[in-house]
C-alpha cells in the first residue's frame, strides 16, 4: 500500500490572540511594578470577555521567584495565579524565543490540548531596581564571578549589550556603507509616532540635528539610539481558535511562529555568519510555516533595544536585501505611518519605553483590530513582530481572521 503525501499542520494557525491589557508606563518609580502586572492581566482577561475562572493556562518570560515585585521580571507565575484566583492546568516560564516565548509556549499548550485560554505577560520594573537592588546583586554575582561565554568579554571591558550590538552594527554598517544619517530615520519616525501615543514616555519630536548632536554611548549609537528602561506590564490572551470566535474581540490569528537558533547557540559574537544574529534563524523558520511573503506585511513591529537591531530585523525578514536597510529607511518616508511599511507605530522602545518586545506585540494586535486611534494605519491585514537580539530571536506573523 503506497503512502500519500504527508501534510504538516502547524498548530499556531489554530490559535489566536483574543485579549489585550497594558498598564500605564512609568519612567520614574510611581506604582509597584507587581501591581502594574496585576492590572494588565486583569485588563487582558476583561478585554477578551473572559472571567478569571476561564483561564486554564499561564506563561511569562522570564519566570521569577515567588515574591518578586520589581526588576527585569516583576511578577512570578505563582503570584499572578494566586492573586487573580486562577486555576491553570498548565503553566510555563520558557525562554527559547526570548520575549515571544510565552506566546509560543501558549501555542504549544493549546495544540497539545492542555489549555484553551492562556494568559501571557511580560512585567517590567526596571526603574525600581535601585530600591530593591540589581538583579546581579540579588543573585550574589559580580563581574569577577562571571562565567560562561561572558568570561571571554570581560578582559575587553565589554559586559553589556550596548557594546555587543555596537560591534555588530559597526561591522555591518562599514561593510555596506550604511550611515548614521540613514539610521536616524528610525528614532525620528518613531518619536513622531509616539507623539500620537498617550502612553509613550517621550513624545516631543526630534530632528536630524537633535540626533547628530546627541552624545555617543557606544559607537555608532548615540543616546537616541538606545531604548528607555521603564516600569509597566503588557498581557495578552492566546486562545484556541474555535473558542476565540465566540469571544468579545475579533480574533487575531497567529499565522506563523519562528524561534530558530542554527549557529552556535548561546553566544553573541561567535557565529560563522557574523554580524548576523539569531533573528535570521527565527525568520527563516517563520517563513517556512506560511504561504505569505514579505510583501504581504502591512505593519512591522520590530525590536529596537538599539536602532540597528530594527534595521537587522528588516533584512532578516526579507523586507529588503542584506545591507540594504540603510537605503530602505533613508529619509523615513517609507517607514512612516503613511509609508509603504510603517514600523513601530507606537513609538517603539526608543520612545514608548522598553516594554521588552511585548509592547510591539500589543501594538501589532491593535493595528490589526483597527484600534490604534490616531496612529492607526489604513487597511492592516498582516503584521510582523520580531523580538530580540544577539542569541535570542522570536518572530510572529499575525493576520486578521477570515
Amino acid at each position: 500500500m503506497s503512502e500519500g503525501p504527508i501534510m504538516t499542520i502547524y498548530g499556531e494557525k489554530n490559535t489566536a490572540i483574543t485579549g489585550l491589557g497594558q498598564s500605564a508606563i512609568y519612567r520614574k518609580p510611581q506604582v509597584l511594578p507587581f501591581e502594574l502586572a496585576v492590572q494588565a492581566c486583569e485588563m487582558a482577561i476583561a478585554d477578551a470577555g473572559l472571567r478569571p475562572e476561564d483561564i486554564d493556562g499561564v506563561s511569562c518570560w522570564p519566570n521569577v521567584q515567588r515574591g518578586t515585585v520589581a526588576g527585569s521580571g516583576a511578577a512570578a507565575i505563582s503570584d499572578i495565579v494566586n492573586t487573580l484566583g486562577l486555576k491553570p492546568n498548565w503553566w510555563s516560564g520558557a525562554e527559547n524565543a526570548a520575549q515571544l516565548s510565552p506566546i509560543m509556549e501558549a501555542v504549544a499548550a493549546i495544540s497539545a490540548g492542555y489549555a484553551t485560554h492562556v494568559l501571557c505577560w511580560r512585567a517590567l520594573g526596571e526603574r525600581w531596581t535601585p530600591s530593591y537592588g540589581s538583579a546581579a546583586a540579588d543573585a550574589g554575582q559580580t563581574l569577577a564571578m562571571t562565567s560562561g561565554w561572558l568570561e571571554y568579554l570581560m578582559p575587553f571591558n565589554a559586559p553589556s549589550a550596548a557594546i555587543w550590538v555596537a560591534v555588530h552594527a559597526s561591522a555591518h554598517m562599514d561593510r555596506h556603507g550604511i550611515t548614521r544619517e540613514q539610521m536616524s530615520a528610525i528614532p525620528i519616525v518613531q518619536r513622531a509616532n509616539a507623539g500620537l501615543n498617550p502612553k509613550a514616555i517621550y513624545r516631543d519630536p526630534i530632528t536630524l540635528d537633535d540626533y547628530m548632536a546627541s552624545r555617543i554611548i557606544t559607537t555608532p549609537f548615540c543616546l537616541l539610539d538606545c531604548d528607555v528602561p521603564c516600569d509597566g506590564t503588557t498581557a495578552v490572551i492566546v486562545s484556541r481558535l474555535d473558542a476565540a470566535r465566540d469571544l468579545k474581540q475579533k480574533p487575531v490569528i497567529i499565522e506563523a511562529v519562528g524561534a530558530g537558533s542554527y549557529d552556535r547557540m548561546d553566544t553573541w559574537v561567535s557565529r560563522h555568519d557574523f554580524p548576523r544574529m539569531a533573528m535570521h534563524d527565527a525568520t527563516k523558520m517563520m517563513w517556512s510555516r506560511t504561504d505569505l511573503k514579505p510583501a504581504d506585511i502591512d505593519t512591522a513591529h520590530l525590536y529596537d533595544g538599539f536602532t540597528w537591531l530594527t534595521m537587522s530585523w528588516l533584512e532578516a525578514l526579507g523586507v529588503c536585501g542584506e545591507g540594504e536597510s540603510g537605503a530602505f529607511i533613508e529619509g523615513g518616508q517609507r517607514i512612516s505611518l503613511t509609508g509603504d511599511l510603517p514600523i513601530n507605530t507606537n513609538g517603539g522602545q526608543l520612545s514608548e519605553g522598553r516594554m521588552h518586545g511585548f509592547g510591539h506585540l500589543h501594538e501589532a494586535v491593535l493595528q490589526l483590530r483597527g484600534q490604534a486611534g490616531a496612529r492607526q494605519v489604513a487597511d492592516v491585514k498582516v503584521s510582523a513582530v520580531g523580538n530580540g537580539g544577539g542569541n535570542f530571536g522570536g518572530a510572529l506573523l499575525l493576520r486578521q481572521d477570515g
